[in-house]
């Protein structure tokens, strides 16, 4: 067998001399690279963009004491605006838009009084590099507050002659600026108009009706906006919202003929029972109202005492079935002392009165909301829209024109 053989390393030795000529031609161009010595090439530093200067942000109102009932703006030069973020102490944010071309941006709803506030912007500018800038202000306390009263209540089912009503604490002469922050909506877009009077307690007071009764099941809601609104001279500012909803009970109507000295419960076009009545005395301050009237209340058992609405000495006494018709003190109740005029003639101070079983028939039908239709030949007059809820007795044309937004 042959012997395999390892291959041979061979060592090649430079001659000394051969050796650092290499070194020399190798560290040569090294040597040139790191050289420290003058160079023809000449070195100029950058200068910024135009495109890249800072943006600048401006937000209105500002300051430790800057008025309230404005929208919040913020403003963008040098670049635009990304996104605008407004938040009270509390960490409610008032919402907003960013303008298309990025310049601006402006609150959907107004500073409040008496509250701190805390604006971050993202920003970027002309030449594409963001940044962010934070700012805050304060907005002067309100010297005085207005409040709302209103109905019906949340969760209710009412009647179809239910206006929604808001009565304030104290005047408001900025009607338009409060009317644009009432919001209704409902679920088969009922047509309807705000209207402004004055309430018979002497407050003012703003009712919204529809052009005719509500379609039973209707389903609405109130949404009044006011935080921040001022009621002008007088009335102080608004520091919170409001809302409610409600539903719209069975159609009905209660037609009430003084002069036949009856009352009918009409349900959905059907007459659902007649029931003999005694209405207002004829020829003095006992008469009833006539006209429209809505049932504001069913208040049960009450005291009436004919002092309180201007009648001397003419009754004092625990009435049952109390149903309220006007703030003026017509009720339709049981009046069994009155029984033998029932059907026949109209004997009361005012009232609609009727018989203990009738009543307790009838309160249990009816329900807050619901029409009082009453007719007769001597009455003291037609309701009026701020006794109790009188919107009715208005046309649609003359109920238009109450609003602060037509004139």
């Amino acid at each position: 067998m042959s012997r395999l053989s390892r291959p041979s390393r061979t060592r090649v030795l430079a001659h000394p001399r051969v050796r650092a000529a290499v070194v020399a031609a190798l560290l040569g161009p090294l040597a040139a690279c790191s050289s420290s010595g003058p160079s023809n090439t000449s070195v100029t530093k950058a200068k910024p963009s135009p495109d890249d200067r800072p943006v600048t942000v401006t937000v209105t109102p500002a300051g430790a004491k800057a008025p309230a009932g404005e929208p919040v703006r913020v403003s963008a030069t040098s670049g635009r605006l990304t996104s605008v973020t407004v938040t009270d102490a509390k960490g409610h944010r008032l919402a907003g838009e960013v303008a298309a071309d990025g310049r601006s941006w402006v609150s959907g709803r107004k500073a409040v009084p008496g509250t701190a506030y805390t604006v971050a912007a993202a920003t970027r500018s002309a030449g594409g590099t963001a940044g962010s800038t934070r700012a805050g202000f304060t907005t002067a306390p309100a010297d005085k507050v207005n409040k709302v009263d209103w109905r019906p209540g949340a969760g209710a089912t009412v009647g179809i002659a239910q206006p929604i009503s808001l009565v304030f604490d104290h005047p408001v002469k900025n009607r338009a600026e409060v009317e644009k922050q009432l919001r209704i909506t409902t679920s088969n877009d009922t047509e309807g108009s705000w209207g402004w009077m004055r309430d018979w307690s002497g407050r003012d007071r703003v009712d919204w009706r529809p052009r005719t009764y509500w379609k039973p099941g209707t389903e609405i809601t109130l949404k009044a906006e006011l935080n921040g609104t001022d009621s002008g001279a007088d009335g102080g500012w608004f520091v919170r919202d409001y809302t409610t909803a409600f539903t719209i009970g069975a159609g009905q109507v209660v037609e009430v003929d003084l002069d036949r000295h009856r009352l009918s419960l009409v349900r959905d076009g059907k007459t659902v029972r007649r029931i003999p009545v005694s209405g207002g005395t004829p020829g003095g301050d006992k008469r009833s109202w006539r006209g429209t009237a809505v049932l504001m209340a069913k208040e049960g058992t009450i005291n009436m005492n004919s002092e309180t609405v201007g009648l001397r000495d003419a009754y004092n006494k625990m009435v049952d079935h109390s149903m309220r018709l006007t703030w003026s003190g017509m009720y339709a109740h049981a009046a069994p002392w009155n029984a033998k005029y029932f059907g026949r003639s109209n004997q009361s101070s005012g009232c609609i009165g009727m018989s203990d079983a009738d009543a307790a028939w009838f309160y249990a039908q009816v329900r807050p909301g619901d029409p009082f239709e009453i007719t007769g030949k001597d009455t003291k007059g037609v309701v009026e829209p701020g006794n109790g809820f009188g919107a009715w007795n208005l046309s649609w044309a003359e109920w238009q024109q109450r609003s602060a937004l037509r004139r």
